[in-house]
């Protein structure tokens, strides 16, 4: 897990990473930021080509990454979301790494962010999300709308935390885990790599990795569905 800081390059020219439903909040907040440049959309779906999100063009496919390196794209920001996988918006990152970009966060104006917390490079807090004094957040991290982290969390990188998800102080969250929305974890917690604590659950144990949680208490499933 890396990164320091939510500061960006001033209008950096940057580039969206998947042009879905959740691009389109990554893109508001990113406009609603005003330092970035959003000059491009990728999207592997080619129905998508030739129209826009918000004004910014989706212009093809991940095989113009090179091109748009060599017409001055310097940043990037990943648009995929994750209900419960999150590992293609990891390879989504790593390709962004690959082709020589940087990682740009995105904070929307009505998050609140301590300055004592730490936030890895590439993460998105979108609109109303919370981060308290102590949270580490790891690289590629999604905050989703209304999301609270409280102080001294530990979050792993390519972690989504969807909307209205609450961590109380001191929990843990292992890399690729997801937590659903409305879903709160108690104190002093751990998660494990790549699980999925379900929507609305109350976590009150240790949740395993690569296992799913659901419910008030929270239970693991009787077949687990993480290959």
């Amino acid at each position: 897990m890396t990164g320091d800081s939510l500061s960006s390059n001033p209008r950096m020219r940057c580039v969206v990473l998947g042009g879905g439903g959740h691009a389109r909040v990554v893109i508001d907040a990113a406009l609603a930021s005003g330092v970035i440049d959003l000059c491009a959309v990728l999207d592997s779906d080619s129905r998508r080509w030739g129209t826009e999100l918000f004004g910014v063009p989706v212009r093809g496919g991940d095989e113009l990454l090179p091109e748009l390196v060599r017409q001055g794209v310097t940043g990037f920001v990943v648009g995929v979301g994750g209900v419960g996988d999150n590992r293609p918006r990891k390879r989504l990152f790593e390709l962004g790494l690959a082709h020589g970009l940087q990682p740009v966060t995105v904070q929307h104006p009505s998050a609140i962010c301590s300055t004592r917390a730490k936030v890895g490079v590439g993460t998105v807090l979108l609109a109303g999300s919370v981060v308290n004094a102590g949270a580490v957040l790891g690289v590629n991290v999604i905050l989703n709308t209304g999301a609270i982290v409280e102080h001294d969390c530990v979050i792993g990188d390519h972690v989504h935390l969807a909307t209205g998800a609450k961590l109380a102080s001191t929990v843990r969250i292992g890399e690729l885990a997801h937590i659903g929305a409305g879903a709160t974890v108690r104190q002093c917690l751990s998660i494990g790599e790549g699980a999925v604590v379900g929507a609305g659950a109350v976590v009150v144990d240790e949740v395993a990795p690569w296992t799913v949680v659901a419910g008030v208490p929270a239970r693991p499933l009787p077949e687990n569905p993480i290959p």
